[in-house]
């Protein structure tokens, strides 16, 4: 398997969410911001937004996971983000998920081809990783979003 080492991301459990999160509101502006031509915004605050709430259906089956690694790249996944992986998604064709491959946690975009199942990464230099009998493998969760530093 060392072969394949390099288009593993290592991924950095940092646990489950509580199951009573801690209400966390932050201001949230009324209007949206534009990114194409400026426009006026409005001078007050209207609501709150809890990112909890925002971000986790499921918090006693969910984790955040730090990234390490380039191969999910080409998903607009980089290394240092903080992902939010929910264990109680239902694994499905086009999601990216968590594995265990030989032990390893790695993030990969689940797909299928002719009844095939395999791992691909979103960077060229990555083979996809069928899934099949000669390979230690389980599905551990789904990733619902990722957080990253501008």
């Amino acid at each position: 398997m060392d072969d394949l080492a390099p288009a593993w991301i290592q991924l950095e459990v940092l646990g489950p969410l509580r199951s009573e999160p801690r209400r966390c509101l932050r201001p949230l502006a009324s209007d949206s911001v534009a990114a194409g031509f400026p426009s006026p915004a409005d001078d007050y605050i209207e609501t709150g937004i809890d990112l909890n709430e925002a971000l986790i259906r499921h918090p006693s089956s969910t984790f955040f996971l730090r990234v390490s690694g380039d191969s999910m790249r080409g998903a607009g996944i980089q290394h240092g983000d903080l992902l939010i992986v929910d264990r109680s998604l239902e694994f499905r064709s086009g999601k990216i998920v968590v594995a265990v491959i030989e032990g390893a946690f790695t993030l990969k975009r689940l797909v299928q081809h002719q009844g095939q199942w395999h791992l691909e990464a979103a960077h060229p230099a990555y083979p996809a990783t069928p899934l099949n009998d000669d390979l230690d493998h389980c599905l551990w969760g789904v990733a619902s979003h990722t957080i990253h530093a501008l």
